[in-house]
């Protein structure tokens, strides 16, 4: 039987007990151990959560607006979501990095969340999220079910510029390579039909922002466009993104199956959540001045 999310939250506040006590004994197998069990642990609170919330997100999505009177007979427009009460921002960027399933730009995660969720959310508000989580993570270690970090590139471990990520994903997974861009962009595309295809089995129009969202993927995947159509097809959207990552998925997992390795045995916990120091800030903390 599935944990509850109340015994998870429990099982995650022992193991950071546990941390901390493996971390005071110098017991680095033990903090090995206890640190992976807590990855797993946050996975499957995350799980949960999605559980609680139902298939269709349900629980983060408003209910749509009556259709407005001018609107043509037989031809209902896709009902827009109202407002509720605040979303905290750093709940909104995670809901829309679960959505897109890979990292992305402060304004894709914006564009997301206003597709597909209930109020707004405004992508310069970001500038400072990382930053702030950094310092909690420094200041708390594991004390989140997640953080909102970097994703980091390839060759430097270094911060890639204007990339989010999750702190639940795996570093593969927040490793930026050459072919990285496109094959996150492929995920986001899946990502985003398949939040469309949810919605639609579950009985709830996606907005239209949504698929306006969908179909700015589209147009740039090969295949995934019917010309004939008036909306993409979700299921062919997804069928043409697969397609296309096929083309690159391998070279692009070795380059971010060795980054991720060097990350590991390079790096600190939090280098490999928010990127070790550019080479520029590592000067000024040793010298106190740039050359």
């Amino acid at each position: 039987m599935a944990a509850s999310l109340e015994e998870l939250e429990q099982r995650l506040s022992q193991l950071r007990t546990e941390l901390r006590g493996a971390v005071r004994a110098r017991d680095k197998a033990e903090t090995t151990r206890v640190r992976r069990a807590l990855r797993e642990a946050e996975a499957a609170w995350e799980r949960a959560l999605e559980t609680e919330a139902g298939p269709d997100g349900e629980a983060l999505l408003a209910e749509p607006p009556a259709p407005q009177a001018s609107e043509t007979a037989g031809a209902p427009r896709r009902k827009e979501r109202t407002t509720q009460g605040s979303i905290p921002i750093r709940e909104q960027v995670h809901q829309a990095l679960t959505l897109l399933g890979a990292p992305a730009s402060p304004k894709l995660i914006s564009s997301t969340y206003e597709a597909f969720f209930t109020e707004s959310l405004v992508a310069t508000k970001l500038a400072s999220l990382r930053r702030d989580e950094e310092r909690s993570f420094k200041a708390q270690g594991y004390a989140r079910p997640y953080y909102i970090c970097a994703a980091l590139t390839h060759d430097r471990l270094v911060p890639a510029r204007g990339v989010l990520a999750l702190s639940t994903w795996p570093v593969e997974r927040r490793i930026i390579g050459p072919l990285s861009p496109r094959t996150d962009f492929l995920t986001h595309a899946v990502g985003t039909a398949e939040q469309i295809q949810r919605l639609t089995t579950a009985g709830h129009p996606a907005p239209d922002a949504a698929w306006r969202l969908l179909r700015r993927f589209a147009l740039t995947i090969p295949g995934a466009c019917d010309a004939a159509a008036p909306e993409p097809d979700p299921a062919r959207v997804i069928a043409a993104a697969h397609a296309e990552a096929a083309v690159h998925q391998q070279e692009d997992d070795q380059q971010r199956q060795a980054a991720a390795q060097r990350a590991r045995s390079q790096l600190a916990d939090v280098q490999q959540l928010f990127g070790a120091a550019p080479m520029r800030d590592a000067l000024r903390d040793a010298s106190g001045t740039l050359p």
